[in-house]
């Protein structure tokens, strides 16, 4: 039997345009044990609602949740309108808000007169409700139409789920069309995926139910847009040529569209979801953010800069009393960030970039004579994973966020609460890691930010680019309109050290013999595909023995598949650093979780402040009357998931040298074949090698890393953004 809460909606707490509310409700009845204790009591739900009416009666299906920060509440997947049948709930109905102009003296008189089957008798016909006595046929007809209203929109919702989409889309889709809902599915479905409320395939594969023509004009154009935006996205790219669309429609579709193609395209270009500019294709959207980043930035280059001159001599005064030197490109880096209205500084590992961050910081409160609290109020730390937000924090000691956090991203709704209608206030603005953060939400951090700021961008562009399209570190710095420091002298080694040598001889191609010594920081062992594997449970189980565990060791790989991939290693992994004992485990899919596993986290999750690519270790596992509840414990943050959430995770003790961006390790084991070669070039072995703190193990073939670090040819992104720039500044 699902499980149910019964009982009256109250109010809603926070709700978004397409149908989620947070709200709270009075619990009358239930069957879940864990909610016995707060019947006749108020608690908070979420879900997916059409409409709610204070004070109605419902029952709503769903799953009891302890959220870290709002405590107990109910998820509903699923509810249902409880129509009133005694006196008493009819009049109160009746009376409620919903029916304007209704009290309960004209309530009562509608069940004197028509009984307790006064509501269908009502819908079946609304004259009736001219028995009652005094009420005109304006009145009637009023409440008829709310009621019908109120009872469609639940017929609406079960002819969605019928059709195959899941309640949550039904809703959205509700809210959004309301009556005009079936009109506009039957007759172009595809509308659907226009106005983003469902997925391209989720909708075709309706709208071919209907026995649609699979050539119709308004499923090619659909489709057109859903191949751009996943071209886009497995490419980088922020624009597409004529060609790579056709082919990929072509493909997808498998339908003969070569003479009409062009129609169809200038049909989306006509109706503003797709922009033609210079033979280049762009999705309007990002159009939209390319150009605004670029109006934004001219804007705060142009703007006036004031210069300080207290920054110099507050620097000599941190210099002494913390007992440090910096060098001259360290002060250019903090005066420059503190007098320019925006800066990037660039720098490899070991160049001190975290610690002039922390100047930057330092100086700000100085000049501007800021305690503690006034500080946090003017400076925003940020970054794009929590991870690399909580090393900015330790550094600084104030206060980081992950930037979806900051902007405080809804991820139900994929808004973000402060935008340009509701911007922050800070002051101070340094993002580090920036060369992960993409166009999009670059955009929307300006979108979020007043025009009256100082923006400092922290990052390495010898890294990997974002995941998502653009290349914004590095159109920046290219651009050569925005003052760049370039941070080069090495400080985080010694005598017998060698990883932040080899990161510069990897940037630089100049990979000398060293790379196959070993030093006090660094080993390479070299075996072949057939060893690999061995090798790693051997280093592994030697580790052990040292006093490590799979905290303080982090193991990369390129590429999941194969027996030597990472969904592979992590499944014999497992049984060296958490082998079975007597702990808790949960099977999902091929895998199996137990507790003191090492997860990774796959998708942002700003409400339960964890972010995609965060490292967390499973503390518990607890099943309970048919249900499991899995706590992951993300650096002191403790986040439960149910089993339908374990595909926001996967096992961590091997993680993508993708995923391991914007973190560092104490140490790294990098796993270099001839196998991953068509995974392996420059950049990538860059990331890997610079993500190790302390201790760096190689372990593959040597031909295949001086294949990498040769192997500067990795798919240059095609952007605009650079171009626009230096356009945009030298035509003003």
């Amino acid at each position: 039997m699902d499980t149910y809460i019964k009982g009256n909606y109250k109010r809603t707490i926070f709700t978004s345009g397409q149908g989620y509310v947070v709200g709270l409700f009075k619990i009358k009845e239930t069957n879940d044990e864990m909610m016995t204790e707060y019947v006749n009591r108020t608690i908070t739900f979420t879900g997916y609602f059409a409409e709610l009416n204070e004070d109605d009666l419902y029952i709503f299906y769903g799953k009891t949740n302890f959220h870290p920060r709002y405590g107990i509440q109910f998820d509903v997947s699923n509810y249902e309108k409880i129509k009133p049948s005694d006196e008493l709930g009819l009049i109160s109905f009746l009376s409620s808000d919903l029916f304007k102009g209704v009290g309960e003296k004209l309530a009562k008189q509608i069940v004197d007169t028509l009984g307790l089957n006064a509501l269908d008798e009502i819908l079946k016909d609304e004259s009736c409700l001219l028995l009652v006595p005094k009420l005109t046929q304006k009145k009637a007809h009023q409440i008829y139409e709310t009621l019908n209203t109120y009872e469609k929109s639940h017929q609406i919702t079960v002819y969605l789920s019928n059709l195959g989409f899941s309640i949550k889309d039904a809703l959205s889709i509700y809210n959004m069309y309301k009556d005009q809902t079936i009109s506009i599915i039957e007759s172009n479905p595809y509308r659907l995926y226009d106005d983003e409320l469902c997925n391209f395939s989720v909708v075709d594969k309706i709208a071919l139910n209907f026995d649609m023509d699979p050539c119709d004009n308004k499923r090619i154009e659909a489709c057109i847009i859903y191949v751009m935006k996943q071209l886009l996205f497995e490419s980088g790219d922020t624009y597409l040529y004529y060609d790579e669309i056709y082919n990929g429609v072509s493909s997808y579709l498998n339908i003969d569209i070569e003479d009409s193609f062009s129609t169809y395209l200038d049909n989306l270009i006509n109706r503003h979801k797709v922009c033609y500019v210079d033979k280049k294709y762009y999705i309007k959207e990002m159009y939209d953010s390319e150009n605004n980043i670029v109006d934004t930035l001219s804007l705060l280059i142009k703007d006036k800069i004031v210069k300080n001159k207290k920054i110099l001599n507050c620097i000599e005064e941190i210099e002494k009393n913390h007992g440090i030197v910096y060098n001259d490109q360290q002060k250019e880096a903090i005066v420059k960030a503190l007098d320019n209205n925006i800066t990037v500084i660039t720098g490899g590992p070991g160049t001190g970039k975290t610690t002039i961050i922390k100047a930057i910081c330092e100086v700000y409160q100085m000049i501007n004579n800021l305690g503690f609290n006034e500080a946090v109020n003017k400076i925003a730390l940020l970054a794009p994973t929590g991870r690399a937000s909580k090393k900015m924090s330790e550094a600084t000691l104030m206060p980081a966020s992950t930037i979806h956090r900051f902007l405080k991203w809804n991820m139900d709704t994929g808004e973000f609460l402060v935008n340009e209608y509701n911007p922050d206030m800070h002051h101070l603005i340094i993002v580090d890691e920036f060369s992960m953060v993409d166009l999009q939400l670059f955009d929307s951090l300006l979108n979020g930010l007043t025009r009256n700021i100082k923006l400092v961008l922290v990052g390495d562009y010898n890294q990997l680019p974002s995941v998502g399209p653009g290349n914004v570190l590095k159109d920046l710095i290219e651009s050569d309109v925005i003052d760049t420091i370039y941070l080069e002298h090495l400080y985080r080694q010694d005598e017998d050290s060698y990883i932040p040598t080899l990161a510069q001889e990897i940037k630089n191609n100049e990979l000398s013999e060293q790379f196959l010594t070993t030093k006090s920081d660094y080993t390479f062992l070299k075996c072949n595909n057939e060893l690999m594997v061995d090798t790693l449970e051997k280093i592994c189980h030697q580790l052990i023995e040292k006093g490590y565990d799979y905290k303080r060791v982090q193991i990369m790989a390129p590429m999941y598949a194969s027996n030597i991939g990472i969904d592979s290693l992590n499944m014999r992994l497992q049984n060296i650093f958490n082998p079975k004992t007597n702990q808790n485990e949960i099977k999902y899919g091929d895998v199996i979780y137990r507790e003191n596993d090492k997860v990774l986290q796959l998708v942002n999750d700003p409400d339960n402040f964890v972010s995609n690519g965060d490292i967390g270790v499973i503390k518990s596992i607890i099943k309970d009357n048919g249900k499991t509840v899995i706590f992951i414990d993300f650096d002191g943050n403790i986040v439960s998931y149910k089993t339908k959430d374990l595909n926001k995770i996967k096992h961590g003790f091997v993680v993508s040298i993708h995923k391991s961006q914007g973190s560092e390790f104490e140490l790294c084991i990098v796993l270099v074949s001839n196998s991953y070669k068509r995974m392996l070039y420059r950049k990538l072995i860059y990331t890997a090698v610079t993500r190790a703190k302390k201790k760096l193990i190689i372990i593959g073939n040597p031909d295949a890393f001086v294949y990498a670090v040769n192997n500067n040819f990795e798919k240059e992104r095609k952007t605009a953004l650079k171009d626009k720039l230096m356009h945009n500044i030298i035509k003003s």
